[in-house]
Formats: C-alpha cells, sequence, structure tokens
C-alpha cells in the first residue's frame, strides 16, 4: 500500500519460540489479528520488535513475512536501523525491494555520531528511493537528532518525509513544524498522544497500540475530528497503561505480556530479556480490565 502514511502504527513484536528462534506462524497469526482489529500501517523490526537481538538475515525474513502477510492490505514501515551506513542501506534496499511503503530509522546508537556523520548517514539511506521516517530516540540511541537537523535532512532529501519523535519533549513538535513542512511529525511517546495531535502530529508509532488497537485508533480519530471531549475520554482510560509502558522501560516485555493475556502469546523476549514477574503481570492485567481492553 503506497501513499501519504498517517494514523496509527504498530511496531509489532517479534514472536519467538521457547528455544528463541523466529516463530513465522505466530507472526502471520499475529499480523491477522491486526488486521481484523483495522490497524492501518504495521511497523516490524522496530524497538518493540527487539530489532538489535536479531540477525541482519533474521531481520529480512521478519519483514518479509509481514509484507507476504499483509499482502497490501496495509502499509509496512520496516526497521532497517543500524550500526554502520552499509549495514542500514543494504536493509534498506531489502525493505524495498520486497515492497515495504517506507522505512523507519533510528541513528547509530552507541557511537554517538556528530550531527555532520548523522545528515551523512540519512543522507546515504536517502539515496534508496523509499520513504524514511527518522527515529528520534534519545532515550535508548543516546543520540539527539535536534530539530534543526530533522529540517535540514527533510528540506534536502525528499523522501526523508516524516520523523517519529520520542524525545518525550512535547515541544519538539511544534519547534520542527516551525522549521519546515516538508516533513511529518509522528508522536512516538504514547503518554504525549494527545497533547501531539494537538500541536500538529499527524499521526502516532504506538507500542502500547500492540495490546490495544482498536482504542488506539479511537483516540487517534476522535482527535483527528476535533472531537477533543472522545479523545480526552479515550486517552485517560488508557493513559495509565501508556505510562506503565513509558515509564518502566519494559515496554518489549509488557506487551508481550499483554498479548498473552488477550489469547494471543507471541513467546518470550529474546535475553538477556526477561519477561515480567507475578506481579507486573498482575499489574498490567489490572491496567488492562481497567481500560476495557480485557473483560
Amino acid at each position: 500500500m503506497s501513499g501519504q502514511l498517517t494514523g496509527v502504527v504498530l511496531p509489532i513484536p517479534t514472536p519467538f519460540t521457547r528455544e528463541y528462534s523466529l516463530d513465522e506462524n505466530v507472526e502471520r497469526d499475529l499480523i491477522r489479528f491486526y488486521l481484523d482489529e483495522g490497524v492501518t500501517c504495521i511497523s516490524p523490526c522496530g524497538s518493540t520488535g527487539e530489532f538489535a537481538s536479531l540477525t541482519n538475515e533474521e531481520r529480512r525474513k521478519v519483514v518479509e513475512i509481514a509484507i507476504d502477510e499483509i499482502s497490501g492490505k496495509t502499509s509496512v514501515v520496516a526497521g532497517t536501523h543500524a550500526l554502520t551506513t552499509d549495514e542500514a542501506v543494504s536493509l534498506t534496499r531489502h525493505a524495498k525491494n520486497v515492497g515495504a511503503s517506507a522505512v523507519l530509522v533510528v541513528p547509530p546508537y552507541y557511537i554517538k555520531p556528530t550531527d555532520d556523520e548523522l545528515y551523512g548517514y540519512y543522507g546515504d539511506i536517502a539515496q534508496v528511493d523509499i520513504p524514511i521516517v527518522v527515529y528520534n530516540n534519545p532515550g535508548t540511541s543516546k543520540v539527539d537528532i535536534k530539530p534543526p537537523l530533522i529540517a535540514k535532512l527533510a528540506e534536502n532529501f525528499d523522501n526523508i518525509k516524516y520523523v517519529k519523535e520520542s524525545s518525550g519533549l512535547i515541544q519538539r513538535i511544534h519547534e520542527i513544524l516551525q522549521l519546515t513542512n516538508k516533513i511529518t511529525v509522528f508522536c512516538g511517546s504514547d503518554n504525549l498522544a494527545l497533547e501531539s495531535f494537538a500541536i500538529g502530529a499527524k499521526g502516532w508509532v504506538a507500542a502500547s497500540a500492540d495490546i490495544c488497537p482498536r482504542q488506539a485508533n479511537d483516540l487517534f480519530y476522535a482527535a483527528e475530528r476535533k472531537n477533543m471531549d472522545e479523545a480526552m475520554k479515550v486517552y485517560f482510560r488508557l493513559l495509565p497503561l501508556f505510562n506503565l509502558l513509558e515509564s518502566s522501560g519494559k515496554y518489549v516485555q509488557y506487551v508481550k505480556a499483554g498479548l498473552q493475556l488477550l489469547g494471543h502469546p507471541v513467546g518470550p523476549p529474546r535475553k538477556p530479556l526477561l519477561p515480567v514477574g507475578p506481579g507486573e503481570e498482575q499489574e498490567l492485567r489490572k491496567i488492562m480490565v481497567r481500560a476495557g481492553i480485557l473483560e
């Protein structure tokens, strides 16, 4: 599916067997569940998809399975993040060749590149003719892509069309939009979603939506219609879940636990991550029940 990306993007988890190998059948089942729930965009191999724990071969396989199962029914934004430019370009070219709608790319983590190095990194990736979502997530990458650099990239590369802004700084949205009209901002902080829509974000990459896809869509579309009373009602009902995932640092584990509670088990997180404990699962269950996600 092509066209302008908007709405709720699900950064889907990567299903594993008990032996921590990829589980293709479960990935396909999970995608069918999301399609039935009315999702408009799926993103394999993002942070919630544990991309950093996957080999490049596994990442290509996860993307291929997603695109094959979705079969054009909705957009696919493939995560093609890497430590080196050559790897990121190779993964991006693969995503384009197998039919991805766009790619999501976090900056190289651990090495803390300069602005000039970041400009070169994204500029080289942009030579692949596919829309690019710049992923600013300094909490995990330890690299903060400031609004002037985001604007510079958007002004100079036509296919750098989106930014997932996950700094947790709400003012970043209007700072970016005041610098350029050539980029669409997606909220990347679940507990700032409604605030982000109110000041110009046109979409939302939401880990929490993996366990409440319909409700997340309800929130986005109510805000898009400017029905703020309805949007606030949905938002405040879901906010405890958003806060749990954002504050705990265990969004991967909680998403997998939430899907287990919903009857869509996707296996454990890959080590060294460990599943949530019994007390954490019970807290998650209570939040999901109060939010109307579980009965």
